[in-house]
């Protein structure tokens, strides 16, 4: 609006105005045809590029104005441009430099954030556009030096004060910041607080629950995993967002009565010795928010887009493969113990696993156990001839075709982790239209619903094993079925798990949230000075008093 709408009730008459006339124009009709029009009467650029939607925005703010409800004002401020300027925190792991490739988290954490980039530009252009502006999207990475750079880069400073440079990149505040991980989340709350802007928290995993009981012997495991410090900077960074994004509901209240959810657990719980949490965050808070993430799919589509593919030799005993880190919780050893004992399973079908990196000895303890376990179960299980053993893949694209490879043999995916907070690779798998066999601890039980869009398998129950020899005995005497499993999966994806939805649930969050932290106090005033005092009581005294890596 220009300075020619003075009052409420002028805006009203205007906007009333406005939607007698467009009513005339065709639905297509270009905003240049009627912009010194509506200018002349007080209406600037932004309601929308054509006669339909800025006759749509018009209605919902005459509807807000004269009836408000949640619906409409959702709607409303989904469309409204309110996001120019996004910053993200991803502190962990190899960020975004030379010479990181095979490194942790680079093909996990690296890449969601990437994807995440790449949706987010692509929905904020898209509804600048439809709004009919010319405004160009900046989205900032903001990653962290790591004193042990290994060869990599990613010890090089760059800046020393973040806000400063973002005032400067941006020629102004951010619209909204988003945070990853606990050191990423605490970054963000400190951020958000200093500038005042819209925070965003992704926890992705949170460390309570993953160790049993870690608040009561953390002093045990204080030196290693510090915590102390991360409990507390979760607890603040949890109570000071503004919104809080999750991949499943299990992340928020568990999956049934006797499983807590990551945040549940933080309700209320004694850190011994150090301090007690009486209510520290109400899992019903509307500040939750289930936006699950997608496959990038210009690499993982369906195996039948041949005309986007190579072409391969005819194979005709089906596969089970599996893609993971080789550790202890991602359980590939599990898996291969499983089939080694199961002697019509192994009749059925070959086992391919993506794992570890056979070309070197690894400098990890854990995963060098678990490539002796590997090779030993080789050996006891005399696999060779149906077992083949891949060292992990870095090129995305080479994964998403041995998905698809696959599937043209009537293959299956199997994620036989002990926990998966979420299941990306359960995702890519569904994609590309690969029936998918995947634990039901953590996020691939919401992923999946079980003998319809794939099948839940406990990782602790050996006859699970069966669920799998079930499956192929039924697509060998009926290939039908694998279809109807495969097609449910892609369904169940196109539904929920896509990027696009992502980023169009998370930038209407945004302009909702923004909205209303700018509209009405919801008494956090309150709740910030006592996280303030939380903060310098506290978790800054924890911080200190961690070594830092060059003294370790």
């Amino acid at each position: 609006m220009n300075d020619n709408i003075g009052n409420l009730n002028y805006l009203q008459h205007v906007l009333k105005e406005v939607e007698e006339y467009l009513v005339t124009l065709a639905p297509e009709t270009s905003y240049s045809v009627f912009e010194v029009k509506l200018q002349e009467i007080g209406l600037e650029r932004g309601w929308g590029d054509t006669a339909q939607s800025v006759l749509e925005m018009i209605q919902f703010l005459l509807d807000l104005l004269e009836a408000p409800d949640p619906y409409t004002l959702e709607k409303f401020l989904g469309r409204f441009p309110m996001v120019f300027n996004v910053v993200i925190l991803s502190p962990h792991g190899y960020f975004a430099q030379d010479n990181v490739l095979g490194y942790p988290d680079t093909g996990g954490q690296v890449v969601y954030i990437l994807d995440q980039v790449r949706a987010l530009e692509n929905e904020m252009l898209n509804r600048i556009k439809k709004q009919g502006l010319d405004i160009k999207p900046c989205i900032l990475i903001i990653t962290r030096l790591l004193p042990d750079a290994v060869g990599t880069t990613c010890g090089e400073r760059v800046e020393k004060d973040v806000a400063l440079e973002l005032a400067k990149e941006l020629q102004g505040k951010p619209d909204l910041i988003i945070g990853n991980y606990s050191d990423g989340n605490i970054v963000a709350s400190l951020l958000a607080h200093k500038l005042g802007v819209t925070q965003c928290t992704i926890a992705h995993a949170l460390e309570k629950t993953k160790y049993p009981e870690s608040e009561i012997y953390w002093k045990k495991f204080e030196d290693k995993y510090h915590f102390s410090c991360q409990f507390t900077a979760n607890l603040f960074a949890m109570n000071h967002t503004d919104f809080i994004i999750t991949n499943t509901f299990q992340e928020i209240a568990g999956r049934c009565k006797d499983i807590v959810g990551q945040y549940e657990s933080h309700t209320a719980f004694t850190i011994l010795g150090l301090y007690r949490v009486v209510h520290g965050i109400d899992a019903f808070d509307p500040k939750f928010n289930i936006v699950s993430p997608g496959a990038d799919m210009s690499i993982y589509f369906p195996y039948t887009e041949t005309e986007r593919r190579g072409v391969l030799k005819d194979r005709n005993k089906p596969i089970i493969f599996t893609m993971a880190r080789l550790d202890r919780v991602k359980n590939i050893t599990g898996l291969v113990e499983w089939y080694g004992k199961n002697l019509r399973l192994r009749e059925l079908v070959n086992l391919v696993v993506v794992a570890g990196d056979r070309r070197k000895e690894s400098k990890d303890l854990e995963e060098k156990y678990e490539m002796k376990k590997m090779y030993d179960l080789v050996e006891t299980y005399k696999l060779n001839g149906q077992f083949i053993w891949i060292s992990s893949q870095m090129n995305r694209v080479r994964n998403g075709e041995l998905y698809r490879m696959i599937c043209d043999i009537k293959g299956a995916f199997m994620q036989p982790a002990i926990y998966e907070a979420f299941g990306l690779t359960v995702v890519e798998a569904m994609t590309c239209g690969l029936p998918t066999f995947a634990t039901y601890n953590g996020g691939p039980a919401e992923i999946i619903v079980h003998g319809k869009f794939g099948y839940h398998i406990d990782p602790y129950n050996g006859d699970h094993a069966d669920l799998l020899v079930g499956f192929f005995e039924k697509t060998k005497a009926n290939p039908s079925h694998w279809d109807i499993i495969s097609q449910g999966g892609l369904k169940r994806i196109h539904e929920k798990y896509t990027w696009q939805i992502y980023s169009e649930r998370l930038l209407t969050l945004t302009s909702v949230y923004g909205f209303w932290k700018h509209v009405t106090d919801f008494d956090h005033r309150k709740r910030k000075r006592y996280l303030e005092m939380f903060y310098a009581l506290k978790y800054r005294k924890l911080a200190e008093s961690m070594p830092l890596a060059a003294e370790d």
